[in-house]
């Protein structure tokens, strides 16, 4: 009489076999996804500043300060345009907190209370319209917030003397202008002056 354990361990073999036998069937998956390529907006522009922060928005109507996002904020320079603009996103949604151009008016000021953080206004586009805030900037460290500070002076600075070279080259561009345009003026009256006693002359031999 066979043995019931034997018996049993030769069923769960077979069952093992079944299991690991490969049928050769192929399954195509219900959807096919496409490789999306995606774009920041930063793709022109080269990489001046990137460190980790926490940005503020000082509340009018509330008369406090409200946080705006913790994240990376960068310092990013147009490749053409030579331009820089501030730009910080939050570290979970990627969403813009801050995004605005370092201008010639651009005033970082230390925050009072506080050696790792500063202050400046802008008008920012981060809600996708022009607005006028306030805002204030912590870092984890001393030398970060130093770093930052110095360098976005330095960018205001240069784009002030960007700003007056272009004002100086509009400027003699419009002299130049005004300048040819007196020329032709003046040689249209010559050449006026020349033309009319030929006129005349003509008339006279006819009378």
């Amino acid at each position: 009489m066979a043995d019931p354990a034997e018996h049993r361990e030769e069923e769960e073999e077979a069952a093992a076999a079944g299991e690991e036998e490969d049928t050769g069937a192929q399954i195509a998956p219900i959807v096919k996804l496409e490789e999306v390529a995606i774009t920041t907006g930063e793709e022109d522009e080269d990489v001046l500043l990137d460190m980790k922060a926490k940005l503020y928005r000082f509340d009018k109507d509330g008369g406090q300060w409200k946080e705006r996002g913790t994240g990376a904020v960068k310092l990013l320079k147009h490749k053409e345009t030579a331009k820089v603009r501030l730009v910080m996103r939050q570290a979970k949604t990627l969403k813009i907190c801050a995004n605005h151009l370092v201008v010639a008016t651009t005033k970082m000021q230390e925050h009072a209370g506080s050696d790792k953080s500063c202050v400046w206004h802008a008008l920012d586009f981060a809600d996708c319209e022009l607005k006028e805030e306030m805002f204030a900037i912590r870092f984890g460290s001393v030398e970060n917030c130093k770093k930052f500070k110095d360098l976005v002076d330095e960018i205001a600075e240069q784009q002030g003397k960007n700003e007056e070279k272009e004002s100086e080259e509009v400027s003699s561009a419009a002299e130049l202008v005004e300048k040819l345009t007196v020329t032709e003026v003046k040689k249209e009256e010559q050449t006026e002056k020349v033309e009319t006693p030929a006129v005349d002359d003509k008339k006279d031999a006819e009378e």
